[in-house]
């Protein structure tokens, strides 16, 4: 795969907001300590929330979407969050959010440096362990960290550099104002200078002090807006990065769980447990509400021994259940459309016609269109590559564990609960991850981990198989999308949009045990309500269809495992509408592209689709069997649009791929995203990477099959995520120039709009528009199901022959 980072074509944008951050002044804390420390409150100056100028109904997105809402839930706490400057001359802060591969490290670390006027390479960005102080503070969700956290780094990076001026223009005996700074050296007009090492000290404060500051001008950026490498990729690629599973925890051996054959079965009884205990390597076998655990030297002794176990089961929670089951549900709790039928439409049209414009009176019912599609997503996996895992090492009157986590503060509280421990006693130390998709939201690895070194009453390394997550792991929820819509003449009526889905598990809450066990009572009724506050508040449709509405019901019941995987809502909702436009597109003789151009309602959108059109060449001519497809998307304060070519000919979908899924192949992607004020556009451009890739998967490979209870699909191996052999060999990604000093998320940004492209283009290759996704779903499964009893495979013996 070829890619090509480039910045925008300046397309002219009118009516945007300039420098809504800029040069304004903020307050912080020039705290007490040994060196210098600066400090900010999180949530400060992050504007005002989204507001647009529609001339139809507004959404509640349009108003107040979820990053609106996740930083008003931080504002209350008023924590601080510090930047201290080390005697060694560097900068340290310890970050209340997670890095699970998205980059906000040196996002992070790159705010700091801009504002110390310190080399990125001495800022160094650790995680915080968690703070149940901070209470909503230390949730990392709804890609709102660098929104959240952009302006308040800032100051305290800012107030610890003004403290270090003034110890400067005593030690120097030169005024402030004269003193100049670069790579943390401050020198005075005559040549003499000092270090900020040399400075830590004597310029701390001896008493903490609120403090006024000035951020820097936008024009005077060295650092922010540039493209970085992460300063972990070489630890990355070397081998020397840490995550949970290589801490050196003392006498933290590995533990595995034996799992049900059903999903979410439980153990009724554990028949040869002595002769298990009787392995090689094996200390310890326990029994926890999601299995049976082992304790052993080593991981192949674990999966040994969990082969070896002969368990008694229940049933699982969907036990005898299949798809069309699960399918069956949806289609019984759907919400009837709401849009009523042209008769009543007619009666209301003059009302409509001082919204939209151009129409006039004297319409019949020969003038008004309506289109009605109906879409089917299938259940996926929201596994990500670091498999599950966990280090825990618990003792009578207190825990310690160790997990990536961007919930620690609930974890913690729930763990506690759980092992029956104050919950002052359990530290929970947030680590690095190897990806997230939203699962590290729960903690089902910390929470196993902990019950396990509880019951062995020593400390564990416990891991997930791979086989386990797609069987037992949390899933991205199965739904129906329904869109309808109606127009006259050139002119978008109403759209409405009615997503039904298996329920999402926000158990999670705001981060904390409050909103955590509000939102567990009984029913699932606090779930939904939930369910659906974050679906409205997430999800906009970004063009001028006059009255539109967007609804979701979901099921109350807990039965199947799911979470608030990667962008949550928007793959689906959007793919079912940029679907349904398409083929309204086509009705009003309009091409992909001037529909979404005429009908757009902000000019940034404008600006993205324009340059998505422009560098993939839209309308070129192509071969039979394969065709361009166009999709936006709008959320987290920023507007995406992409442009996929797609090869349906038979010779690409038959390609002989050993144990593959070859299918219809993306050849090209041309993406463009405008997310605000860009801090490291390396990082914009490889987070739309990752989301290219997911938006592919979603539209042709990426599924699970529910059968009798149970789900067939065991590891990567049988998941079909793109695989190289369907990476498009051309991506080129276009990080726009900001038109904004406020910055948007960019973390799940990619996926919406990719795979509604995908699935757009795939509709124009072959004339067919699919109705369910991804397409191959009823294919004729194409692997050997594993088993499930017993639930892992045998630990590989032919090692040695793969090492170099």
């Amino acid at each position: 795969m070829s890619t090509h980072p480039e910045t925008s074509s300046g397309l002219s944008v009118s009516g945007l907001a300039d420098h809504e951050i800029g040069r304004r002044r903020f307050v912080g804390y020039l705290l007490a300590a040994a060196t210098v420390t600066g400090a900010a409150q999180l949530g400060i100056g992050l504007g005002t929330p989204a507001a647009a100028v529609v001339p139809g109904v507004p959404q509640p997105a349009d108003l107040y979407d979820l990053n609106d809402l996740l930083t008003d839930a931080a504002r209350p706490t008023a924590n601080l969050i510090q930047v201290v400057v080390e005697k060694d001359g560097t900068a340290s802060f310890e970050l209340p959010r997670a890095e699970v591969g998205q980059g906000i490290t040196t996002s992070i670390a790159m705010l700091i440096a801009e504002e110390l006027d310190l080399p990125l390479s001495k800022v160094n960005v650790t995680l915080s362990k968690a703070r149940p102080e901070l209470i909503w503070n230390q949730m990392t969700g709804g890609s709102n960290t660098i929104h959240a956290m952009y302006t308040p780094v800032r100051v305290a990076a800012a107030i610890a550099r003004g403290a270090l001026l003034d110890a400067a223009a005593i030690a120097l005996a030169q005024p402030h104002d004269t003193l100049s700074v670069y790579e943390g050296v401050i020198s005075a007009p005559g040549g003499a200078s000092i270090s900020y090492g040399e400075l830590a000290t004597s310029a701390a404060a001896l008493v903490t002090k609120v403090v006024d500051v000035d951020l820097k001008p936008k024009s005077d950026f060295a650092v922010i807006g540039t493209p970085r490498r992460r300063k972990d990729a070489l630890d990355a690629v070397t081998g020397k990065k840490q995550f949970a599973m290589d801490l050196d925890v003392p006498d933290a051996l590995p533990a595995m769980v034996c799992r049900a054959p059903e999903h979410n079965g439980t153990v009724r009884s554990v028949r040869n447990k002595a002769a298990v205990e009787a392995m090689p390597g094996v200390t310890h076998v326990v029994t926890i509400p999601t299995g049976v655990a082992v304790r052993a030297g080593t991981f192949g002794q674990c999966i040994n021994a969990v082969r070896a176990l002969d368990v008694e089961w229940n049933p699982g929670t969907v036990s005898g259940r299949s798809d069309a089951d699960v399918l069956e549900e949806l289609r019984g709790i759907q919400r009837p459309m709401l849009v009523p039928d042209v008769e009543e439409l007619l009666g209301t049209v003059t009302d409509v016609v001082g919204v939209t414009g151009g129409l006039t009176g004297g319409l019949t019912a020969a003038d008004v269109k309506t289109h009605d599609t109906d879409f089917v997503f299938y259940t996926r996996s929201g596994s990500p590559l670091e498999t599950n895992c966990a280090v825990a090492d618990v003792r009578a009157d207190k825990a310690a564990i160790w997990a990536g986590s961007k919930t620690p503060i609930v974890a913690a509280e729930s763990i506690a609960l759980e092992l029956g421990l104050p919950p002052t006693a359990v530290t929970f130390n947030v680590v690095e991850s190897g990806g997230s998709f939203g699962r590290k939201l729960f903690w089902d690895a910390a929470l196993e981990a902990a019950l396990v070194s509880q019951k062995c009453q020593a400390p564990v390394r416990l891991m997930w198989h791979r086989a386990d997550e797609p069987r037992q792991g949390r899933n991205h929820p199965m739904a129906t999308s329904r869109v309808r819509a109606v127009w006259a003449g050139d002119n978008i009526l109403s759209v409405e949009q009615q997503h039904t889905c298996t329920a999402t598990d926000y158990r999670h809450g705001f981060g904390e045990i409050l909103t955590s066990s509000a939102i567990s009572l009984p029913a699932g009724v606090s779930n939904l309500g939930v369910s659906e506050t974050i679906f409205v508040t997430s999800q906009q449709v970004p063009y001028d269809f006059g009255v539109t509405t967007q609804g979701l019901m979901e099921t109350t019941s807990k039965a199947i495992n799911s979470g608030a995987v990667r962008n949550v809502y928007s793959p689906d909702v959007r793919t079912a509408l940029e679907l349904t436009i398409d083929q309204v597109a086509k009705k009003m003789r309009l091409n992909p592209v001037e529909f979404r151009l005429k009908y757009a309602k902000e000019d940034r959108l404008r600006r993205v689709i324009k340059q998505v059109a422009a560098a993939g060449n839209w309308g070129r001519s192509m071969p039979a069997g394969t065709a361009q497809g166009i999709a936006v998307h709008q959320e987290y304060k920023g507007y995406s649009a992409c442009l996929v070519e797609i090869d349906c000919r038979p010779e690409t979908v038959g390609r002989k791929v050993y144990n593959a899924v070859t299918g219809p192949r993306v050849t090209k992607v041309t993406f463009a995203i405008d997310c605000g004020e860009v801090i490291n556009p390396k990082g914009v451009e490889a987070q739309m990477q990752g989301g290219i890739m997911d938006g592919i998967a979603l539209a042709l490979t990426a599924s699970t099959h529910l059968e009798d209870g149970h789900y067939l699909e065991a590891s990567w191996d049988n998941y079909f995520y793109t695989r190289q052999w369907n990476t498009p060999p051309d991506v080129r990604v276009f990080v726009m120039d900001p038109v904004t000093d406020i910055p948007g998320g960019a973390g799940e940004a990619g996926v919406a709009a990719s795979f509604a492209a995908v699935a757009c283009a795939y509709a124009r290759a072959t004339g067919t528009t699919p109705t369910s996704f991804p397409i191959n779903h009823h294919d004729p499964i194409s692997f050997e199901v594993k088993s499930f009893v017993p639930p892992v495979p045998a630990s590989p013996t032919d090692g040695l022959s793969y090492t170099y």
